[in-house]
């Protein structure tokens, strides 16, 4: 018995350890130029709609159920989704709109784990024609689930979909 509650409390200790050294927030952006003027991108980007035509995630399940609360492009939309186990089950709400700057949103994700953070899609005038487009979100990881950041690197696996995303959205803009 002596000797169970020594692995306990190591492993107690350890846990403690971890929570303590594992980063409590993340953030994962990637930007792309894109041959397209800036207040035509900012438009288009404005409509999260138009988010299934370029989405990494609506590509992994295309049949998830969707449904939609508000005005598409104005502060309060919101889009919710239930999909297979690669897209899970969440919601996003437009928070923020700064025109031909900024769109924030709050992402909600219910399943296969409940999360919250922040979505950013921010847009720079390059030139007449091209835009900066930076799409990216941010959040918090509360103990003891901010020791699995150190297991699993969220930046290279999130940052991969955002590449093919911001990809899709060129080639969708440049194609116009």
């Amino acid at each position: 018995m002596e000797i169970f509650l020594y692995v306990l409390a190591a492993i107690v200790a350890l846990i403690i350890v971890l929570g303590l050294i594992a980063p409590n927030s993340y953030q994962v952006k990637r930007s792309i130029i894109i041959n397209h003027t800036l207040p035509e991108t900012f438009t288009y980007l404005k409509s999260i709609k138009n988010q299934d035509n370029w989405s990494p995630w609506k590509k992994k399940d295309p049949n998830m159920t969707q449904t939609f609360e508000g005005t598409d492009g104005e502060i309060g939309f919101i889009s919710k989704w239930k999909g297979n186990k690669d897209v899970g089950e969440g919601e996003q709400e437009i928070v923020s709109i700064v025109e031909n700057e900024s769109i924030d949103t709050e992402l909600r994700f219910f399943k296969p784990w409940k999360s919250h953070s922040i979505g950013h899609l921010l847009v720079d005038k390059v030139d007449d024609n091209q835009t900066l487009v930076t799409w990216g979100f941010s959040g918090r990881n509360p103990f003891p689930f901010n020791i699995f950041m150190l297991f699993f690197n969220f930046e290279k696996a999130v940052g991969k979909d955002f590449e093919e995303g911001l990809k899709s959205l060129k080639n969708i803009l440049e194609n116009k």
